[in-house]
């Protein structure tokens, strides 16, 4: 382990069960001799980021803590903690990276990265019908089966493909796959020729806030082939945007004219 490493590793030994710890804790806690995590917590104290009490020999987290935090609150909404994580998978994953969120039974696009050239190109602010998209299933799936019936029937369904399904029962039983696998696929059912797989963001509670889509064209990879590589990206860009939020409270959240509900 790093330097760096051990020295974060006293910073997380810290919590709201023991906001204050001896050198021996710091040590049993970040599985260290007492030698090293003396000459770590010093240093901390040094930089400002521990507060020691010499009366009783322990330390604390100083408020310069506050500050790892704050700078990355300081653009505070998921599209823009978003674009990164997007940037990163395209076009070394997928063709292209989305995230979007439910409004009124549409998905609404707001960041796109693209990569590629596609039959179907969409842009942040673009719209589709979620009951047609993997992005708008794998949302749909977590939400309570009124609020999917609310969102499925809130605009008429029409085949965009010879795959598109537009039967409201083969809708809620691919919905509750969908929440089963933990993530949903689409193979031509949006969009010819185009391959699609999507996961949601949850918040603290397990509610769906949005999703993350990784598409492909169909002509790269068979569907099987780009499920088994693309799921579990798509899965940790979802896992970290969602914890993003959690951690900041909602001060990154999304813009407010879009969310599921």
């Amino acid at each position: 382990m790093g330097s760096v490493a051990k020295a974060f590793s006293v910073l997380h030994a810290f919590g709201p069960d023991l906001p204050e710890l001896t050198i021996a804790e710091i040590a049993a806690r970040t599985v260290q001799n007492r030698g090293a995590a003396f000459r770590l917590a010093h240093t901390l104290v040094a930089l400002g980021y521990l507060d020691h009490m010499p009366e009783t020999r322990r330390f604390r987290l100083s408020l310069k803590c506050l500050e790892l935090g704050f700078s990355a609150l300081a653009a505070n909404d998921l599209p823009t903690h978003a674009r990164p994580l997007l940037s990163d998978v395209a076009p070394r994953i997928s063709d292209s990276a989305s995230l979007g969120a439910l409004d009124r039974g549409d998905v609404v696009y707001l960041q796109r990265v693209e990569a590629a050239a596609q039959p179907v190109s969409r842009r942040a602010g673009s719209r589709t019908g979620a009951y047609a998209a993997a992005l708008g299933h794998a949302i749909l799936a977590f939400l309570p089966r009124d609020a999917q019936i609310a969102h499925l029937d809130a605009a008429p369904r029409v085949k965009l493909s010879e795959r598109t399904l537009v039967d409201l029962d083969a809708l809620i039983a691919r919905l509750d796959e969908v929440r089963a696998r933990g993530f949903a696929v689409s193979d031509g059912e949006n969009a010819y020729g185009l391959r699609t797989v999507a996961a949601p963001v949850l918040d603290a509670g397990g509610k769906p806030v949005a999703g993350v889509s990784l598409t492909i064209n169909a002509a790269r990879m068979s569907v099987d082939d780009f499920v088994a590589l693309a799921a579990p990206h798509a899965i940790r860009i979802a896992e970290k945007l969602g914890q993003a939020s959690r951690l900041s409270l909602g001060a990154i959240a999304l813009p407010q004219s879009g969310a599921a509900s």
